[in-house]
């Protein structure tokens, strides 16, 4: 009884991605740790959404719906979605230069590229990102998050914090000596709990919770001068949000919105990705990525609607609700029915939490989201990738993601090109050098006067296609018959083929002949379609280097009668 009623209400869901033992005391299980998560989502998501530049609230309603609808649509069991730290800077950034509504237009837009790059299967193309680029930014969007809180940490008494990087450092530094004291000493109190707080309470009441209780009790009993939610952007509303239906721009203004809206897009599917893999090394399963990004995207869609901000999978929300038990997606979507409940029977005794509390719960996240022992690993680890991790660290803190991004793919793709031509080799084959099987091997044979014998080993593509050119030059005189063994090349692309065509085109011209041995199925394909075999001569392709030597002693033979 209890499982059908069950399997009728969350049939949705329950269907595609919860087992077919799903009963009653899994649902028990999901419940518990949807209202933990709920609970311990609330201040996180009052920070972030004041961090980003938007009212409490609304970090709230994104929590709300944009997590109710990644856990009901997304493709990974147990990811909770909602506002995170990474998109703090993003956020407050675009709606420094552009405007909430222009976030909005943004959010939406990100919305949809992330339903088309689900839809386009793009999901695995997370795989693609190489590890220094992804630690990079992502202690870039630390750093940041870091660097923003120094204001409310220490009681600044300053406007707006600026965006760009540079302009941020000096506005914080040239108030930096108007600090409140008292507000010093209530934000190192608030890090001491948060860092000391003992694992074993953590189970039962999160560190952030006790920080919020803690600091909302301490303010309003001693009445302490520091700034509140309340201080700062009045009460909380205590009801539903407003469905509001944005105003959509002019084209040219649309046009400039792209760029802002590919990077909220980039970040969602690289956070929510990320999250999503995580998740399934904890519970030994494997997620569906193309489904989880147009769960994002459909996220990201219904926000704006409820006054919220962009959002993505949630790493440690998604931990949290791991470890609280949970078994499926009902737990993400219990987590955003308890925050509604929280908003419409609570909400007003958040506006006397004191925004130094909420800026050392978001230090806090922002050390535990910095992959700082990297900075560590750089002498251990080559060059080639310390390279890579400190410019897209550096890129990302200076500029923004999407540059970072781009560019720290540019250049590790670059570095990956080096290392692999490095390792692509074409050299004289001689019975020093020999470690082959019989079949390819010059051992034993006879090499005729006039023929040389040189072996490609490795990827044959572009990044190594010059070494064809160096080979030619090295050469003394040119043989009349170079044997090419390339039973060793496992894939060749069209700059390597055109090589290949230089090479027989440079021999021609001295009557001089060009013969392969053992080229591999890659290869072989690629230059049967590209007719080069019959530039080169079928007759001048062999199977092994037995063959390919038959032939060239037959053509040094013809041109020997030929001279006679």
């Amino acid at each position: 009884m209890h499982n059908s009623y069950l399997r009728s209400v969350f049939a949705p869901y329950l269907f595609f991605r919860t087992p077919k033992s799903y009963n009653l005391s899994c649902f028990w299980d999901d419940l518990m740790a949807g209202l933990t998560v709920g609970v311990l989502a609330l201040p996180l998501a009052i920070a972030f959404g004041i961090a980003s530049g938007v009212k409490p609230e609304q970090g709230i309603y994104t929590a709300i719906f944009a997590g109710f609808v990644i856990s009901f649509l997304g493709g990974s069991k147990v990811q909770v979605g909602g506002p995170t730290g990474a998109f703090v800077v993003i956020v407050y950034g675009i709606i420094q230069q552009y405007g909430y509504a222009n976030l909005v237009i943004c959010t939406i837009m990100a919305g949809i590229i992330l339903i088309a790059m689900g839809l386009l299967k793009m999901g695995m193309l997370i795989k693609y990102i190489p590890y220094p680029v992804t630690t990079g930014f992502t202690s870039g969007i630390a750093a940041l998050i870091a660097i923003s809180q120094v204001k409310d940490l220490m009681g600044l008494k300053m406007g707006p914090v600026p965006a760009e990087f540079f302009e941020k450092v000096h506005e914080l530094g040239c108030h930096i000596g108007g600090f409140d004291p008292l507000t010093v000493a209530l934000g190192l109190a608030s890090l001491v709990i948060l860092f000391a707080w003992p694992k074993a309470w953590a189970k039962k009441i999160p560190a952030s919770i006790a920080l919020l209780l803690f600091g909302t009790i301490v303010v309003s009993v001693l009445n302490l001068p520091v700034e509140t939610i309340q201080t700062r952007f009045g009460s909380v509303p205590q009801s539903f949000p407003k469905i509001t239906v944005p105003h959509l721009p002019m084209w040219h203004e649309i046009k400039s919105l792209i760029s802002p809206a590919f990077t909220i897009a980039i970040l969602a599917a690289i956070e929510s990705l990320l999250s999503a893999v995580v998740a399934d090394g904890m519970i030994q399963d494997r997620h569906d990525s193309n489904t989880e990004l147009i769960a994002q995207g459909a996220a990201n869609i219904v926000s704006p609607f409820f006054c919220g901000i962009p959002a993505t999978g949630a790493i440690a929300r998604t931990v949290a609700n791991i470890e609280s038990g949970a078994k499926s997606p009902v737990a993400g979507i219990i987590h955003a029915i308890a925050l509604l409940v929280i908003v419409l029977v609570a909400a007003p005794l958040a506006q006397y939490i004191p925004l130094v509390c909420l800026s050392a719960i978001l230090l806090r996240i922002a050390y535990n989201m910095g992959e700082w022992e990297e900075f560590k690993k750089l002498k251990k680890i080559p060059m080639s990738d310390a390279l890579v991790f400190l410019t897209t660290f550096a890129l990302t803190v200076i500029f923004d993601l999407t540059v970072a991004v781009e560019i720290g793919m540019v250049l590790a793709a670059m570095l990956f090109i080096r290392r692999v031509s490095d390792t692509t080799r074409i050299t004289p084959v001689t019975p020093e050098n020999e470690d082959e099987s019989p079949s390819h091997s010059i051992h034993g044979k006879t090499i005729p006067e006039g023929v040389m014998v040189y072996q490609i080993d490795g990827t044959f593509f572009f990044g190594a296609a010059e070494k064809m050119e160096a080979v030619l030059q090295e050469m003394n005189h040119l043989p009349k018959v170079l044997v090419l063994r390339m039973h060793r090349v496992p894939a060749m692309d069209a700059t390597a083929l055109h090589a290949l065509e230089v090479l027989v085109e440079r021999m021609r011209e001295f009557g001089n002949y060009v013969v392969l041995s053992g080229p591999h199925t890659q290869p072989y394909f690629m230059m049967t379609q590209a007719g080069f075999f019959d530039m080169l001569g079928h007759e001048n392709v062999a199977g092994n280097l037995d063959d390919a030597l038959e032939r060239a002693k037959g053509i040094i033979v013809h041109a020997t009668a030929s001279r006679e």
